[in-house]
């Protein structure tokens, strides 16, 4: 991985990130402004992803961004609109973290 597609990594995240807590926010409280900023930054994340997807591949880009978002997203979810999971919720996103962890890192363990 180059230090561009890391620094292409974080952007996205980051974009997905605030995009996922304006798009609650409007779920909190429906506003055309927040609706128009919420498609924005998808968008804007997207483009960065298909960058992503021609230097990585579809796989490697949408996997590694797929378990970063997922832990990130529930991070905020958790910490700062003070949501909470129940054991089986818990459970299957430990489960959904290590999926994608085999899926990125199984060739490099042997697989195929």
């Amino acid at each position: 991985m180059t230090l561009s597609g890391i620094s292409q990594l974080a952007a996205t995240t980051a974009i997905f990130l605030f995009a996922a807590a304006v798009a609650k926010s409007w779920a909190l409280a429906p506003g055309i402004g927040k609706l128009v900023l919420t498609l924005l930054l998808y968008s804007l994340g997207n483009l960065i992803m298909l960058r992503l997807v021609r230097e990585f591949g579809m796989s490697s880009a949408f996997s590694l961004s797929a378990v970063i978002q997922l832990v990130a997203v529930n991070v905020i979810a958790l910490a700062y609109f003070g949501e909470r999971l129940g054991a089986v919720q818990s459970a299957g996103l430990v489960l959904a973290v290590v999926a994608v962890g085999m899926i990125m890192f199984g060739p490099a363990a042997g697989g195929k």
